[in-house]
């Protein structure tokens, strides 16, 4: 079975209150999916592209199916309303090869 990763790579962060707020509720809920935290924050970065040298995430999942449930799940939507509009961000679901 492929794994499943949660990519997300940060546009801006215009409240870091709800995202200490964000990342004490979403921590928790990958843990419990069995997400593994291979990127969190990144004080170093370098971009190319249109990247953004800004908070980068990365977390690896047994499979596709279990990253999906996270994110879809109850606890995950809330740490997002939690969010809100504090931080736009790139998050991408993906299937490892």
């Amino acid at each position: 079975m492929k794994k499943g990763y949660w990519v997300v790579a940060y546009r801006s962060i215009s409240d870091e209150s709800a995202l200490k707020a964000y990342a004490a509720l979403a921590g928790p809920v990958t843990q419990s999916f069995g997400g593994r935290y291979l990127v969190r924050g990144g004080s170093q970065i370098q971009a190319y592209g249109a990247g953004l040298a800004l908070r980068t995430i990365v977390v690896e999942f047994d499979s596709y199916d279990i990253a999906l449930a996270a994110h879809a799940s109850d606890a995950y939507q809330k740490a997002l309303q939690v969010l809100g509009s504090g931080a736009e961000r790139d998050f991408r679901i993906v299937e490892g090869v």
